[in-house]
């Protein structure tokens, strides 16, 4: 098996580009780069009915969203909770702008976009912290921008799909927000990069395995989570009774075999799970969309996932 063609050629012009490895670079070196070439293949930046910038209360400080709105409504719509991609380290409102507004348009929901706090200023469990407390925030609220309590779903991919996996759990055990879905694009369940695709995909595929160490290393600061989920869903004793998920990896992603394992184990706990597999794909591929044909079909995949979840489709 070889990456799909188009993906082939996203290869080639990173090679061509000779850029730096993010692991090579500060934390806010990286952050610079993602930006400036996540914009040349992302997905093409649609408009919105509106697009409001807030800032939340927040476990220690205020948390910057943005909230896309796809079309005026006399009724409530479906909100979709969104936790960008990363490490924990890179990722922001803009460099998700686009996918949150196609998401937006195509499933008629609400995007609340969460700009979580980055390491390595802020650590794990920050991270979880916000993206927990957006969470709430969004139910508990969501008259005030026009949003449906009863409809909320929970999405994110890579370090938000781990994010978003661990906000599933965390409102299953304390009551609430009652989910309608979760949406898990590539994420990090495992405690550890140990697997058979990470060591199979460790270079020439878009996430190294030296980036991945350098998220990790900045993510946890030094300190050992051991054995707390908020870290590594993977290492949750129980999964029962959580959202509908949908899971989808990528074939030649390092994070290939964890998403694949949680998908089982949630499965395995008796939760309704579709997974997802693009076999030609690397990490990332549902930013490429511009140039991707995959990264629009599975963008359509999330869309008709939370469709169903909101009981907008059968």
């Amino acid at each position: 098996m070889t990456p799909d063609p188009q993906v082939q050629l996203i290869l080639e012009w990173i090679r061509n580009a000779n850029a730096p490895e993010y692991s090579e670079l500060t934390p806010q070196q990286a952050r610079t780069a993602f930006e400036t070439a996540w914009a040349k293949l992302d997905a093409r930046r649609e408009d919105v009915f509106r697009a409001e910038d807030r800032r939340i209360p927040g476990p220690v400080e205020e948390i910057p969203v943005r909230i896309y709105t796809p079309a005026e409504s006399a009724s409530p719509l479906p909100v979709v909770v969104w936790l960008h991609g990363g490490g924990f380290v890179i990722g922001s409102l803009e460099s998700y702008d686009a996918i949150c507004r196609v998401l937006a348009n195509h499933s008629g929901a609400i995007v609340v976009s969460v700009d979580y706090r980055l390491a390595p200023e802020h650590p794990f469990p920050a991270a979880v912290d916000d993206a927990f407390a957006a969470l709430k925030w969004a139910a508990a609220n969501a008259s005030s921008y026009g949003g449906d309590a009863a409809r909320i779903a929970v999405a994110g991919d890579s370090a938000g799909g781990n994010l978003a996996a661990v906000c599933a759990i965390l409102a299953r055990d304390a009551g609430g927000p009652q989910l309608a879905r979760q949406v898990l694009i590539y994420p990090a369940t495992a405690a550890h990069p140990d697997s058979a695709s990470h060591l199979a995909y460790a270079e020439g595929y878009v996430l190294t395995r030296r980036t991945i160490q350098w998220f990790r290393h900045h993510k946890l600061g030094g300190r050992d989570p051991g054995d707390d989920f908020r870290h590594a869903p993977l290492l949750a004793p129980d999964l029962s009774g959580l959202a509908p998920a949908l899971v989808i990896v990528a074939g030649f992603d390092p994070l290939h075999d964890e998403g694949v394992a949680y998908a089982k184990r949630l499965k395995d706990a008796g939760n309704t799970v579709d997974l997802l597999a693009f076999d030609g794909m690397v990490h990332g591929f549902l930013n490429f969309s511009r140039r991707v044909d995959a990264g629009r079909v599975a963008i359509g995949e999330v869309v008709k996932s939370l469709k169903k979840g909101f009981g907008l489709e059968p």
